[in-house]
């Protein structure tokens, strides 16, 4: 296996006249947590559309171990492994918590149409697995008690971890977080965070985008930043922190205005 689970080679992407990424390029190693940071507007969330196809780059690519994934739909890149949320949490209307964590497994049911509607036991045996791992991730991020209660009636912040939870019902290999910590309070985001530590003892290797600095310095293994588009800095949190430039673009400016 590729130490490397994802390098992003030199993507850029210009909107009318505006260059919203230029030349990026940087690896996320296997079985790390890396934070992309960087004022708004700076271009992180459009690195992952590029990633994702999403958007077409307009040059570079992304590799994920090893392989190119220029020109491959979204949802065959999800079929590999590479999973995604979004900045605004997608929950399916007219389902339950319970109901919108299981949709996240579609790629991983293996008993055909017939088996479903026959009820075969492999069937009922692969049900009752996807339900018990279900309920074990809502029990990990605080949302057990309301997996029977429509999904739309749960606080923004409980939706965005539900849309965490139903991304790694996918058993993704690496998984790509954008602002997963957007609206949580601070009890909320604690208990994102130890997801987020319990994903990566568990071996996969997650990217976020956030905003959220305290988040970032407590479970990144490397922070990516970015500016303008450009890629400004990267390494660890610790150096992060004291990077005159990213303190400058960044980290600053959060000073100033608090």
């Amino acid at each position: 296996m590729s130490a490397s689970a994802l390098e992003v080679v030199r993507l850029a992407k210009t909107f009318g006249g505006l260059r919203a990424v230029d030349d990026v390029s940087f690896t996320v190693p296997h079985g790390s947590l890396t934070a992309l940071i960087g004022p708004n507007g700076a271009g992180k969330t459009t690195v992952f559309n590029l990633i994702t196809n999403f958007f077409r780059p307009d040059a570079g690519e992304a590799r994920f171990y090893g392989t190119s994934l220029a020109g491959l739909a979204p949802g065959h890149i999800a079929a590999l492994g590479l999973v995604r949320t979004f900045q605004s949490a997608r929950i399916f209307p007219g389902m339950t918590t319970l109901e919108n964590a299981l949709v996240g497994a579609h790629l991983q049911v293996r008993t055909g149409p017939m088996g479903q509607m026959l009820w075969l036991p492999a069937a009922g045996r692969e049900e009752r697995a996807l339900t018990h791992r279900a309920e074990a991730l809502l029990d990990l991020v605080g949302l057990a008690a309301d997996r029977d209660i429509p999904a739309t009636e749960l606080p923004m912040g409980a939706q965005k971890l539900l849309e965490v939870v139903r991304a790694l019902m996918a058993r993704p290999r690496l998984l790509l977080l954008d602002e997963p910590a957007a609206g949580l309070n601070d009890s909320e985001t604690a208990e994102l965070a130890a997801l987020l530590r319990a994903v990566r003892a568990n071996g996969i290797t997650v990217a976020l985008v956030e905003h959220n600095m305290s988040l970032v310095m407590g479970v990144a293994d490397q922070v990516v930043v970015l500016d303008a588009g450009k890629l400004l800095a990267s390494g660890t949190a610790m150096q992060m922190q004291s990077d005159a430039r990213v303190i400058e673009a960044y980290i600053g400016q959060d000073a100033e205005a608090a």
